[in-house]
């Protein structure tokens, strides 16, 4: 366990110097990352591994921590795009875990799954599977190979996920889907009214 906080903290000492040199934040190598598991507050067991294929946005926030609310519209929408999925681990809450349910439904926290964490100083903290969180919020973001390729201290950009997003299937070879979900939709709008799909006739 000792190795792999080390390895987090060079991981993230590394990717603190590119937040500080590029404005999506990323590191230019991928950390190597666990295959994470926690129990969200409905009692699903969430996996890494259960989101292959996926981006997965794990972010770090406590329910006293205004600056957390921001960037929950940002959240909310990357969480709506069918390649990705966040993850809200509330933290440094106290004694009562329904403190956590119930912030996340105050601040409309509409995630896939949202997990009450403890406390950090905690030897079973969620976030000691994933990387240090030094203040709220805090997130990092894993590519679909399962390896985190964003470390985010402070609020998320909605346009830095996105360009990130775009360079790593540019340099996969691959589509975005949302952008080809999307160029799809528009051009069925476009097509001819005699080219549509006749519909089922009532009788």
């Amino acid at each position: 366990m000792r190795k792999f906080y080390a390895a987090c903290m060079l991981a993230v000492a590394l990717s603190w110097t590119m937040a500080h040199t590029t404005h999506a934040q990323a590191q230019t190598e991928p950390a190597k990352a666990i295959n994470f598991q926690f129990t969200d507050i409905n009692g699903r067991v969430i996996r890494l591994s259960d989101f292959r294929g996926k981006w997965v946005l794990v972010n770090f926030w406590a329910p006293w921590c205004p600056l957390c609310w921001s960037e929950v519209p940002v959240l909310n929408e990357l969480n709506k795009r069918k390649d990705f999925v966040v993850i809200g681990i509330g933290l440094d809450y106290g004694p009562d875990e329904n403190v956590v349910r119930d912030t996340a439904v105050r601040q409309n926290l509409d995630f896939h799954a949202i997990v009450a964490g403890g406390a950090r100083r905690n030897p079973d903290s969620p976030f000691r599977q994933v990387g240090p969180v030094d203040f709220y919020p805090t997130s990092y973001l894993y590519d679909p190979n399962g390896e985190i390729v964003m470390f985010i201290p402070g609020q998320v950009r909605l346009q830095n996920i996105l360009t990130f997003m775009k360079s790593w299937y540019a340099k996969q070879g691959l589509a975005d889907p949302t952008t080809a979900d999307s160029a799809a939709a528009e051009a069925a709008k476009a097509r001819p009214a005699a080219l549509q799909p006749a519909k089922a006739r009532k009788n």
